[in-house]
């Protein structure tokens, strides 16, 4: 499935239907009165947040929905029925732009997140609601009322407990493919990876988190350079990042510098994130080499890289501990702030704690 987290829709909501001019005529009953129905409304356009999907894509080859009407009165005071409403599914993650690309609609980061694009137009009156003691056959009756219509983006942010970053060709896809069932692609030449991909890392019975990898930065990103700027947005959601750093590299602070100075610049809070340091590819390095640019990385980044190589195995293990147990711990604080939005004043009051 071709990856895609951008795309802009058109959406009208289905117009409201006619009402009925209609008089009652049955035998024995010569001057019925009116009896015209009215309307029914029409569809309103809605946008859902769904599981099962992680691409836009369906969204790049039909980009206009638009609603049914409603249908119209008929006479013995049937009203018409409401049409129904149109759902537009998306990937959990998605956030809804006005026109501009700047007004935020919504954001639905949770399952089950909706919200109205379009509301429907109601239905017109039939000429039974214009019955009076002056006009006792009335021949009027209302249109229905049009549907709203208006263009909007759509831009797709993954929901992923962590994060990879790092310069092309660091190993960002190689240490996703050792950890998880994810089958990035994986070449030994720079920008290989070109759409982000999710792994499911797990630890354990029952214990999983979700990780994220997109593709490599390099200098300039956050104002459009390279491949990698417009998915930096999806590592925002993350609770950690893992900062590879290619070890067979001359100046491996200088790249964890680049790196660093791009997030800055990007904004999204991802500068202020937890972040885990690892100088990877150390199976290409000799012990001495390790030793040196270890030294010169810990120097840039205030602490201790991790060492570790994605192609052989070693030191994975520890890493995905630690990005477990920071994963493990944001979920623990999520749930206690849940927990005490979900309490009743009463609750509040006596200092209740679940």
């Amino acid at each position: 499935m071709k990856f895609l987290d951008q795309c802009k829709v058109y959406v009208k909501s289905g117009g409201g239907g006619d009402g009925c001019v209609s008089f009652r005529r049955e035998k024995f009953i010569p001057f019925g009165g009116p009896d015209g129905g009215d309307g029914g409304r029409g569809g309103d356009v809605i946008i859902e947040a769904v599981e099962g999907l992680n691409t836009l894509i369906d969204y790049r080859y039909l980009q206009h929905y638009k609603a049914e009407r409603g249908i119209h009165g008929m006479g013995a005071n049937r009203t018409g029925s409401d049409a129904p409403t149109l759902v537009l599914k998306v990937p959990v993650g998605t956030q809804v732009f006005e026109e501009d690309q700047e007004t935020l609609i919504a954001d639905l980061d949770k399952l089950g997140d909706s919200v109205l694009l379009a509301k429907g137009g109601t239905g017109g009156w039939g000429n039974t609601k214009f019955k009076s003691s002056t006009n006792q056959a009335p021949r009027r009756f209302n249109p229905g009322h049009d549907g709203e219509e208006r263009w909007i983006w759509l831009r797709l942010k993954l929901i992923a407990d962590a994060g990879l970053l790092g310069m092309p060709n660091a190993g960002k896809s190689t240490f996703l493919a050792a950890v998880s069932a994810a089958k990035p692609k994986i070449a030994d030449y720079p920008f290989t990876t070109l759409v982000p991909n999710l792994g499911v890392v797990s630890i354990g019975i029952g214990a999983s988190f979700v990780l994220a990898d997109i593709p490599g930065l390099i200098e300039g990103a956050a104002e459009g350079a390279g491949v990698g700027t417009r998915f930096l947005g999806h590592v925002e959601r993350c609770s950690v990042l893992l900062h590879l750093v290619d070890g067979t590299q001359e100046d491996v602070a200088g790249a964890y510098k680049t790196i660093r100075s791009e997030l800055k610049k990007y904004g999204g809070g991802l500068y202020e994130k937890k972040e885990i340091v690892a100088l990877n590819k150390i199976d290409a390095l000799s012990e001495d080499e390790i030793k040196e640019k270890a030294s010169a990385l810990k120097k840039a980044c205030k602490k201790a890289p991790l060492l570790l190589s994605g192609a052989t195995g070693k030191g994975v293990p520890e890493t995905v501990r630690k990005l477990f147990q920071i994963v493990q711990d944001d979920r623990a604080a999520q749930r206690a702030v849940q927990i005490e939005a979900e309490k009743t004043p009463e609750e509040k009051e006596e200092g209740w704690s679940p």
